[in-house]
């Protein structure tokens, strides 16, 4: 049986987390531990987790102030790892780190699994993210390799070459492009239906969050002409002007500022070789 462990970051996800809290538990294959992590909620969020845990034996909530603001530059690792910290059995296969607000088929962690066994160099995995669209049920789409921050699975054997997660904007790339530069394979499966009640950054709004994106690619070491393509090819799609320039704002600011960006200057080489070839439209992980 497939040893895996859930931790779920949460901050104000009163509105969407009992959707997670019933897809869970439902699981055909069921996790040895979820440990939610109450991230300063000023809603009822942490007690909505506390009855879940008077429910279930392997459901761990860890509580942590509230900080007084949402710190979309690496409050959620760190509420990831004050999770990770309550890891009460050190016998696993697989991390989880996954959203508040989500649900899933019941069948969804054995399908996942079952990719897993299928390429012994698959690290990270994980489905594909959906939003209801006035009544459409949409794919929000990302490179094939970029597994989203919202549900990733981690192999053990890949996890422990990472080091972990970073602290910092794009962590959830940065794991990514590292775990292909050290042999592994990354891979998002859009078969299997992640439904995600508010889109990615709705938080922060759309202006912030494009921001928040351009940082992260600074911060990633991304090559600074794929970054005008994509702030271009960004252009075209919603929100249009704020999004394209909220990009590139974010990029251009950490430069301004001489924001420090990954301390791993052969994963900048790597990122930035992938970025070229994909570019010149050669084989790369962004097929």
């Amino acid at each position: 049986m497939t040893k895996y462990i859930i931790i779920t970051p949460a901050r104000d996800e009163a509105d969407y987390i009992e959707q997670t809290l019933a897809s869970v538990p439902r699981q055909s294959i069921l996790p040895m531990q979820w440990i939610l992590v109450n991230d300063g909620s000023r809603d009822n969020t942490g007690e909505i987790m506390d009855r879940s845990a008077k429910q279930y034996p392997w459901i761990t909530v860890c509580h942590r102030n509230d900080r007084g603001y949402r710190n979309s530059a690496g409050g959620e690792v760190d509420a990831f790892y004050d999770g990770f910290s309550q890891i009460a059995s050190d016998d696993w296969d697989f991390i989880v780190k996954l959203d508040g607000d989500l649900s899933f088929s019941p069948d969804y962690f054995a399908q996942c699994f079952a990719e897993f066994d299928k390429d012994p160099r698959l690290g990270i995995a994980g489905g594909g993210i959906y939003h209801n669209l006035n009544g459409v049920i949409t794919l929000e789409k990302s490179p094939i390799f970029h597994v989203r921050g919202a549900t990733k699975i981690y192999r053990r054997e890949c996890w422990n070459d990472l080091g972990g997660i970073m602290r910092a904007p794009g962590w959830d790339t940065v794991d990514d492009l590292k775990a292909n530069m050290l042999g592994w394979t990354t891979r998002s499966f859009p078969a299997l239906r992640v439904l995600h009640y508010r889109f990615t950054g709705a938080a922060d709004g759309a202006w912030r969050n494009c921001v928040k994106d351009g940082r992260a690619n600074y911060i990633a070491g991304y090559h600074p002409l794929f970054m005008f393509f994509k702030c271009a090819v960004r252009f075209v799609k919603r929100p249009r002007v704020v999004g394209s320039l909220g990009l590139m704002f974010g990029f251009l600011g950490c430069y301004w500022r001489r924001t420090p960006r990954v301390q791993d200057r052969s994963l900048i080489s790597y990122t930035r070789n992938q970025q070229l070839r994909r570019l010149l439209l050669l084989d790369s992980m962004w097929k």
